[in-house]
Protein backbone atom coordinates (compact mmCIF):
# COMPACT_ATOMS: atom_id res chain seq x y z
CA UNK A 1 0.00 0.00 0.00
CA UNK A 2 3.27 2.47 0.62
CA UNK A 3 4.39 1.33 -2.74
CA UNK A 4 0.89 1.96 -4.34
CA UNK A 5 0.73 5.25 -2.79
CA UNK A 6 4.28 6.03 -3.79
CA UNK A 7 3.50 5.22 -7.69
CA UNK A 8 0.10 7.01 -7.72
CA UNK A 9 2.72 10.50 -6.42
CA UNK A 10 4.60 10.09 -9.28
CA UNK A 11 2.06 9.60 -12.08
CA UNK A 12 0.66 12.64 -10.74
CA UNK A 13 4.12 14.03 -10.85
CA UNK A 14 4.27 12.70 -14.67
CA UNK A 15 1.17 13.67 -15.22
CA UNK A 16 2.29 17.62 -14.51
CA UNK A 17 5.86 17.39 -15.78
CA UNK A 18 6.18 14.43 -18.21
CA UNK A 19 8.73 13.40 -16.25
CA UNK A 20 8.59 9.94 -14.98
CA UNK A 21 10.43 8.57 -11.90
CA UNK A 22 11.54 5.35 -10.07
CA UNK A 23 9.67 4.21 -6.84
CA UNK A 24 11.40 2.28 -4.52
CA UNK A 25 10.33 1.18 -0.91
CA UNK A 26 12.18 -1.43 1.24
CA UNK A 27 10.53 -4.44 3.66
CA UNK A 28 12.38 -2.45 6.60
CA UNK A 29 11.31 0.86 5.62
CA UNK A 30 7.86 0.15 5.08
CA UNK A 31 8.16 -1.66 9.06
CA UNK A 32 9.17 1.30 10.28
CA UNK A 33 6.18 3.60 9.00
CA UNK A 34 3.79 1.36 9.77
CA UNK A 35 4.98 1.25 13.51
CA UNK A 36 5.48 4.96 13.01
CA UNK A 37 3.43 6.09 16.15
CA UNK A 38 5.57 3.44 18.11
CA UNK A 39 8.65 5.13 17.56
CA UNK A 40 7.54 8.67 18.31
CA UNK A 41 9.82 10.66 20.60
CA UNK A 42 9.53 13.71 21.96
CA UNK A 43 12.62 15.83 22.97
CA UNK A 44 14.03 12.42 24.09
CA UNK A 45 11.11 10.52 25.82
CA UNK A 46 8.08 8.40 25.20
CA UNK A 47 4.72 10.41 24.55
CA UNK A 48 2.24 9.60 27.27
CA UNK A 49 0.61 6.44 27.01
CA UNK A 50 -2.37 6.46 24.47
CA UNK A 51 -4.21 3.25 25.62
CA UNK A 52 -6.60 3.59 28.71
CA UNK A 53 -5.89 0.91 31.38
CA UNK A 54 -10.03 -0.58 30.93
CA UNK A 55 -9.00 -0.96 27.14
CA UNK A 56 -7.86 -4.32 26.20
CA UNK A 57 -9.69 -8.14 26.43
CA UNK A 58 -12.23 -10.02 28.74
CA UNK A 59 -13.27 -13.18 29.38
CA UNK A 60 -17.20 -13.73 29.69
CA UNK A 61 -19.21 -15.88 31.84
CA UNK A 62 -20.48 -18.07 28.35
CA UNK A 63 -16.02 -18.64 27.82
CA UNK A 64 -15.75 -16.26 25.39
CA UNK A 65 -13.85 -13.12 25.14
CA UNK A 66 -14.39 -9.78 24.36
CA UNK A 67 -12.48 -6.54 23.46
CA UNK A 68 -13.11 -3.01 25.17
CA UNK A 69 -12.08 0.04 23.37
CA UNK A 70 -12.03 2.89 26.28
CA UNK A 71 -9.40 5.47 25.75
CA UNK A 72 -11.82 7.94 25.10
CA UNK A 73 -13.46 9.55 27.93
CA UNK A 74 -17.25 9.14 26.71
CA UNK A 75 -16.75 5.09 25.44
CA UNK A 76 -15.06 4.94 29.27
CA UNK A 77 -18.32 6.03 30.74
CA UNK A 78 -20.48 4.48 28.25
CA UNK A 79 -19.34 1.46 28.86
CA UNK A 80 -19.27 1.55 32.06
CA UNK A 81 -22.75 2.78 32.09
CA UNK A 82 -23.69 -0.34 30.73
CA UNK A 83 -22.05 -2.87 33.09
CA UNK A 84 -22.75 -0.65 36.12
CA UNK A 85 -19.71 -0.52 37.55
CA UNK A 86 -16.76 1.24 38.70
CA UNK A 87 -14.04 2.19 36.41
CA UNK A 88 -10.57 -0.03 38.01
CA UNK A 89 -10.18 -2.78 35.74
CA UNK A 90 -10.81 -5.84 37.94
CA UNK A 91 -14.59 -4.09 38.84
CA UNK A 92 -15.01 -4.14 34.85
CA UNK A 93 -13.82 -7.67 34.63
CA UNK A 94 -16.15 -9.05 37.33
CA UNK A 95 -19.20 -7.15 35.88
CA UNK A 96 -18.23 -8.43 31.91
CA UNK A 97 -18.31 -12.17 33.88
CA UNK A 98 -21.71 -11.78 34.45
CA UNK A 99 -22.45 -11.70 30.65
CA UNK A 100 -22.56 -13.77 27.36
CA UNK A 101 -19.88 -12.60 25.28
CA UNK A 102 -22.75 -11.99 22.34
CA UNK A 103 -25.03 -10.03 24.40
CA UNK A 104 -22.54 -7.64 25.76
CA UNK A 105 -21.53 -7.41 22.24
CA UNK A 106 -24.69 -6.73 21.07
CA UNK A 107 -25.14 -4.49 24.26
CA UNK A 108 -22.69 -2.29 23.75
CA UNK A 109 -22.59 -1.54 20.07
CA UNK A 110 -26.50 -0.78 19.98
CA UNK A 111 -25.61 1.92 22.93
CA UNK A 112 -23.26 3.40 20.04
CA UNK A 113 -19.98 2.24 21.81
CA UNK A 114 -16.89 0.27 21.32
CA UNK A 115 -16.15 -3.28 21.54
CA UNK A 116 -16.04 -6.56 19.85
CA UNK A 117 -16.44 -9.65 20.65
CA UNK A 118 -13.44 -12.11 19.59
CA UNK A 119 -14.66 -14.27 16.29
CA UNK A 120 -13.03 -16.85 14.25
CA UNK A 121 -12.29 -16.48 11.23
CA UNK A 122 -14.76 -19.14 10.50
CA UNK A 123 -17.51 -17.46 12.47
CA UNK A 124 -16.55 -13.98 10.73
CA UNK A 125 -16.65 -15.48 7.39
CA UNK A 126 -20.39 -16.77 8.16
CA UNK A 127 -21.76 -13.10 10.02
CA UNK A 128 -23.95 -11.27 7.70
CA UNK A 129 -21.40 -8.54 7.61
CA UNK A 130 -18.73 -10.23 5.87
CA UNK A 131 -20.62 -11.18 3.57
CA UNK A 132 -21.58 -7.79 2.60
CA UNK A 133 -17.60 -7.32 2.14
CA UNK A 134 -17.06 -10.11 0.00
CA UNK A 135 -18.98 -8.43 -2.46
CA UNK A 136 -17.29 -5.45 -2.62
CA UNK A 137 -13.50 -4.30 -3.82
CA UNK A 138 -11.10 -3.51 -1.89
CA UNK A 139 -11.31 -0.05 -2.77
CA UNK A 140 -13.29 1.96 -4.88
CA UNK A 141 -12.80 5.27 -6.74
CA UNK A 142 -15.90 6.15 -8.32
CA UNK A 143 -17.34 8.98 -10.19
CA UNK A 144 -20.23 10.75 -9.05
CA UNK A 145 -20.25 13.86 -10.98
CA UNK A 146 -19.66 15.88 -13.78
CA UNK A 147 -16.92 18.83 -13.63
CA UNK A 148 -14.45 20.27 -16.45
CA UNK A 149 -10.71 18.72 -16.96
CA UNK A 150 -9.11 20.30 -13.78
CA UNK A 151 -5.11 20.49 -13.64
CA UNK A 152 -3.64 18.67 -10.55
CA UNK A 153 -2.44 21.66 -8.45
CA UNK A 154 -1.38 25.19 -8.65
CA UNK A 155 1.90 26.57 -9.48
CA UNK A 156 5.01 25.20 -10.51
CA UNK A 157 5.24 21.23 -9.43
CA UNK A 158 8.19 21.18 -7.57
CA UNK A 159 6.63 18.26 -5.72
CA UNK A 160 3.59 15.81 -7.02
CA UNK A 161 0.70 17.67 -5.29
CA UNK A 162 1.97 20.91 -4.74
CA UNK A 163 -0.87 23.28 -4.91
CA UNK A 164 -3.42 21.11 -3.78
CA UNK A 165 -5.69 21.62 -1.23
CA UNK A 166 -6.81 18.73 0.81
CA UNK A 167 -9.13 19.20 4.36
CA UNK A 168 -8.35 16.58 6.46
CA UNK A 169 -11.81 15.76 8.95
CA UNK A 170 -10.17 12.62 10.70
CA UNK A 171 -8.67 11.46 14.09
CA UNK A 172 -6.32 8.59 15.28
CA UNK A 173 -4.31 6.82 12.31
CA UNK A 174 -6.00 5.69 9.39
CA UNK A 175 -7.71 8.94 8.13
CA UNK A 176 -4.70 10.83 9.63
CA UNK A 177 -2.02 8.58 7.98
CA UNK A 178 -3.85 9.27 4.53
CA UNK A 179 -3.17 12.94 4.91
CA UNK A 180 0.07 12.89 6.33
CA UNK A 181 0.81 11.05 3.19
CA UNK A 182 -0.61 14.11 0.61
CA UNK A 183 1.02 16.59 2.77
CA UNK A 184 4.55 14.78 2.00
CA UNK A 185 3.87 15.16 -1.49
CA UNK A 186 3.43 18.46 -1.33
CA UNK A 187 -0.12 19.24 -0.52
CA UNK A 188 -1.43 21.89 1.25
CA UNK A 189 -3.28 20.03 4.00
CA UNK A 190 -5.78 21.76 6.73
CA UNK A 191 -6.84 19.57 9.55
CA UNK A 192 -9.96 20.47 10.91
CA UNK A 193 -11.01 18.93 14.10
CA UNK A 194 -14.17 19.87 16.04
CA UNK A 195 -13.02 21.85 19.84
CA UNK A 196 -15.32 19.13 21.59
CA UNK A 197 -13.96 15.93 20.19
CA UNK A 198 -11.17 13.58 21.90
CA UNK A 199 -7.75 13.40 21.19
CA UNK A 200 -5.15 11.40 21.22
CA UNK A 201 -1.46 13.50 21.53
CA UNK A 202 0.96 11.00 20.39
CA UNK A 203 -0.83 10.54 17.84
CA UNK A 204 -1.38 14.36 16.95
CA UNK A 205 2.07 14.68 16.79
CA UNK A 206 3.23 11.66 14.60
CA UNK A 207 0.27 12.54 11.94
CA UNK A 208 0.38 16.38 12.17
CA UNK A 209 3.49 16.59 10.79
CA UNK A 210 3.18 18.46 7.38
CA UNK A 211 -0.59 19.87 8.07
CA UNK A 212 -2.03 23.23 9.61
CA UNK A 213 -4.63 22.66 11.72
CA UNK A 214 -8.10 24.66 12.74
CA UNK A 215 -10.81 24.32 14.48
CA UNK A 216 -14.84 23.71 13.18
CA UNK A 217 -17.53 23.07 15.15
CA UNK A 218 -20.55 21.60 12.89
CA UNK A 219 -22.80 21.57 15.47
CA UNK A 220 -23.47 25.18 14.94
CA UNK A 221 -24.27 27.46 11.45
CA UNK A 222 -21.12 29.35 11.85
CA UNK A 223 -19.02 25.86 11.46
CA UNK A 224 -21.05 24.57 8.90
CA UNK A 225 -20.67 27.92 7.16
CA UNK A 226 -16.96 27.86 7.46
CA UNK A 227 -16.17 24.20 6.18
CA UNK A 228 -18.41 24.87 2.98
CA UNK A 229 -16.31 28.16 2.31
CA UNK A 230 -13.16 25.36 2.20
CA UNK A 231 -15.08 23.13 0.63
CA UNK A 232 -15.39 25.19 -1.89
CA UNK A 233 -11.69 25.72 -2.78
CA UNK A 234 -10.51 22.44 -2.28
CA UNK A 235 -9.14 19.56 -3.43
CA UNK A 236 -9.42 16.62 -1.55
CA UNK A 237 -12.37 16.42 1.29
CA UNK A 238 -10.97 13.42 3.44
CA UNK A 239 -13.36 12.13 6.16
CA UNK A 240 -13.01 9.64 8.41
CA UNK A 241 -16.78 9.63 10.40
CA UNK A 242 -19.31 6.70 10.40
CA UNK A 243 -21.08 6.57 6.75
CA UNK A 244 -23.77 8.74 7.34
CA UNK A 245 -22.50 11.02 9.81
CA UNK A 246 -21.21 14.08 7.60
CA UNK A 247 -24.40 14.09 5.02
CA UNK A 248 -26.80 14.82 7.87
CA UNK A 249 -24.40 17.89 8.24
CA UNK A 250 -24.99 18.52 4.53
CA UNK A 251 -21.43 17.28 3.15
CA UNK A 252 -21.76 14.24 1.52
CA UNK A 253 -20.27 13.06 -1.49
CA UNK A 254 -23.03 14.69 -3.84
CA UNK A 255 -23.58 17.71 -1.82
CA UNK A 256 -19.78 18.04 -2.32
CA UNK A 257 -19.74 16.87 -5.35
CA UNK A 258 -22.40 20.11 -6.23
CA UNK A 259 -20.46 22.91 -4.03
CA UNK A 260 -17.40 22.52 -5.48
CA UNK A 261 -17.72 20.19 -8.68
CA UNK A 262 -14.82 18.44 -9.32
CA UNK A 263 -13.80 17.85 -5.99
CA UNK A 264 -12.04 14.29 -4.67
CA UNK A 265 -13.86 12.93 -1.59
CA UNK A 266 -12.61 10.08 0.28
CA UNK A 267 -14.15 7.95 3.44
CA UNK A 268 -12.95 5.88 5.52
CA UNK A 269 -14.15 4.07 7.64
CA UNK A 270 -14.33 0.64 10.01
CA UNK A 271 -16.60 -2.15 8.45
CA UNK A 272 -17.44 -0.62 5.05
CA UNK A 273 -20.00 1.51 3.73
CA UNK A 274 -22.32 -1.86 2.98
CA UNK A 275 -24.05 -4.46 5.66
CA UNK A 276 -25.47 -4.19 8.86
CA UNK A 277 -22.44 -3.29 10.99
CA UNK A 278 -21.49 -0.18 8.32
CA UNK A 279 -22.57 2.61 11.07
CA UNK A 280 -20.71 0.64 13.58
CA UNK A 281 -17.80 2.11 15.93
CA UNK A 282 -14.83 0.64 15.30
CA UNK A 283 -10.88 1.44 15.77
CA UNK A 284 -7.51 -1.52 13.94
CA UNK A 285 -8.07 -3.48 16.77
CA UNK A 286 -11.92 -4.11 17.57
CA UNK A 287 -12.10 -4.85 13.63
CA UNK A 288 -9.07 -7.05 14.14
CA UNK A 289 -10.97 -8.66 16.97
CA UNK A 290 -14.03 -9.53 15.27
CA UNK A 291 -12.65 -10.62 11.94
CA UNK A 292 -10.91 -13.47 13.30
CA UNK A 293 -7.10 -12.09 13.43
CA UNK A 294 -7.13 -11.80 17.39
CA UNK A 295 -8.30 -15.43 17.39
CA UNK A 296 -5.65 -16.31 15.11
CA UNK A 297 -2.92 -14.37 16.65
CA UNK A 298 -3.50 -16.38 19.93
CA UNK A 299 -3.72 -19.85 18.55
CA UNK A 300 -0.15 -19.33 16.46
CA UNK A 301 1.02 -17.79 19.76
CA UNK A 302 -0.28 -20.72 21.75
CA UNK A 303 -1.74 -17.54 23.89
CA UNK A 304 -4.31 -18.18 26.92
CA UNK A 305 -6.07 -14.87 25.20
CA UNK A 306 -6.27 -13.25 21.94
CA UNK A 307 -3.56 -10.96 20.68
CA UNK A 308 -3.43 -8.83 18.02
CA UNK A 309 -1.04 -8.20 15.47
CA UNK A 310 2.35 -5.73 16.20
CA UNK A 311 1.34 -3.44 14.49
CA UNK A 312 -1.73 -1.07 13.75
CA UNK A 313 -1.60 -2.72 9.89
CA UNK A 314 -5.45 -2.46 9.13
CA UNK A 315 -5.15 1.55 10.04
CA UNK A 316 -2.02 2.24 7.80
CA UNK A 317 -2.76 0.19 4.79
CA UNK A 318 -5.65 1.71 4.88
CA UNK A 319 -4.40 5.04 5.14
CA UNK A 320 -2.29 4.19 2.52
CA UNK A 321 -4.79 3.22 0.22
CA UNK A 322 -6.96 6.18 0.83
CA UNK A 323 -4.01 8.86 -0.29
CA UNK A 324 -3.30 6.11 -3.33
CA UNK A 325 -7.32 6.64 -3.93
CA UNK A 326 -7.29 10.23 -4.17
CA UNK A 327 -4.01 10.62 -5.90
CA UNK A 328 -5.71 8.28 -8.67
CA UNK A 329 -9.20 10.49 -8.56
CA UNK A 330 -6.78 13.73 -9.37
CA UNK A 331 -4.94 12.24 -11.91
CA UNK A 332 -8.46 11.30 -13.36
CA UNK A 333 -9.75 14.38 -12.93
CA UNK A 334 -6.54 15.90 -14.89
CA UNK A 335 -7.17 13.88 -17.92
CA UNK A 336 -11.04 12.76 -17.74
CA UNK A 337 -12.88 15.63 -15.41
CA UNK A 338 -15.39 15.05 -12.88
CA UNK A 339 -16.13 14.63 -9.33
CA UNK A 340 -14.62 11.53 -7.86
CA UNK A 341 -15.31 9.30 -4.30
CA UNK A 342 -12.95 7.23 -2.92
CA UNK A 343 -14.02 4.34 -0.15
CA UNK A 344 -11.88 2.63 2.11
CA UNK A 345 -12.28 0.54 5.26
CA UNK A 346 -9.98 -1.20 7.80
CA UNK A 347 -12.58 -4.55 7.68
CA UNK A 348 -12.09 -4.57 3.66
CA UNK A 349 -8.57 -3.74 4.34
CA UNK A 350 -8.33 -6.33 7.31
CA UNK A 351 -10.15 -9.17 4.55
CA UNK A 352 -7.54 -8.63 1.99
CA UNK A 353 -4.58 -8.71 4.31
CA UNK A 354 -5.50 -12.13 6.09
CA UNK A 355 -5.64 -13.31 1.91
CA UNK A 356 -2.00 -13.62 2.11
CA UNK A 357 -1.65 -15.86 4.79
CA UNK A 358 0.82 -15.77 7.58
CA UNK A 359 4.81 -16.08 7.48
CA UNK A 360 6.65 -19.23 8.80
CA UNK A 361 7.98 -18.88 12.14
CA UNK A 362 6.86 -15.36 12.01
CA UNK A 363 5.89 -15.39 16.04
CA UNK A 364 9.79 -15.91 16.33
CA UNK A 365 11.64 -12.74 14.73
CA UNK A 366 12.86 -10.01 17.23
CA UNK A 367 10.97 -7.03 18.28
CA UNK A 368 12.20 -3.75 16.13
CA UNK A 369 13.57 -1.29 18.23
CA UNK A 370 13.79 2.83 18.27
CA UNK A 371 17.64 2.24 17.85
CA UNK A 372 17.23 -0.35 14.83
CA UNK A 373 15.15 2.29 13.10
CA UNK A 374 17.25 5.41 13.97
CA UNK A 375 18.68 5.82 10.08
CA UNK A 376 14.88 6.43 9.28
CA UNK A 377 14.32 8.74 11.87
CA UNK A 378 13.98 12.75 11.62
CA UNK A 379 14.48 15.32 13.83
CA UNK A 380 12.69 18.28 14.35
CA UNK A 381 11.49 21.22 16.08
CA UNK A 382 8.02 21.55 17.15
CA UNK A 383 5.36 23.37 19.45
CA UNK A 384 5.57 20.19 21.30
CA UNK A 385 9.15 19.92 21.32
CA UNK A 386 12.12 18.52 19.69
CA UNK A 387 9.87 15.32 17.39
CA UNK A 388 11.87 12.19 16.88
CA UNK A 389 9.58 10.63 14.02
CA UNK A 390 9.58 7.80 11.04
CA UNK A 391 10.18 9.34 7.94
CA UNK A 392 8.04 8.36 4.95
CA UNK A 393 8.90 4.93 3.36
CA UNK A 394 8.76 5.36 -0.18
CA UNK A 395 11.51 6.69 -2.03
CA UNK A 396 11.00 8.79 -5.29
CA UNK A 397 14.03 9.50 -7.36
CA UNK A 398 12.90 12.87 -8.70
CA UNK A 399 10.51 14.41 -5.86
CA UNK A 400 11.09 12.46 -2.38
CA UNK A 401 8.50 12.77 -0.01
CA UNK A 402 9.05 15.07 2.66
CA UNK A 403 7.02 17.13 5.52
CA UNK A 404 7.80 21.12 5.21
CA UNK A 405 5.68 21.64 8.16
CA UNK A 406 5.93 20.30 12.00
CA UNK A 407 3.38 19.13 14.06
CA UNK A 408 1.38 21.59 15.55
CA UNK A 409 -1.57 21.63 18.71
CA UNK A 410 -5.03 21.53 17.43
CA UNK A 411 -6.64 24.42 16.30
CA UNK A 412 -3.57 26.46 16.04
CA UNK A 413 -4.89 27.93 12.73
CA UNK A 414 -7.23 30.03 11.20
CA UNK A 415 -10.14 28.22 9.02
CA UNK A 416 -8.68 29.49 5.77
CA UNK A 417 -6.22 28.72 2.62
CA UNK A 418 -2.54 30.25 2.34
Amino acid sequence: TIAAAGLAAAECHRLRTGIAQRVDVSMRDALAAFRSERYLRVDGGLPPEPRHPVTGFYDTRDGRWIQLHANFPHHLHGILDVLGCGPARDDVAAAIRTWDGAALDTALADAGLCAALIRTPDEWAAHEQARALASLPLFEIERIGDAPVEPIGRGEPDQPLTGVRVLDLTRIIAGPVAGRTLASHGAETLLVNGPHLPNIASLVIDNGRGKRSTWIDLREAAGVAALRALARDADVFLQAYRPGALAARGFSPQALAELRPGIVCVSVSAYGHAGPWSTRRGFDSLVQSASGIAWHEQHAAHADGPRHLPCQALDHATGYLAAFGAMIALARRATDGGSWHVRVSLAQTGRWLQSFGTVPDGLHAPDVTFDDVLDRIDRAASPFGTIDAVRPAERLSATPPRFTLPPVPLGTDEARWR
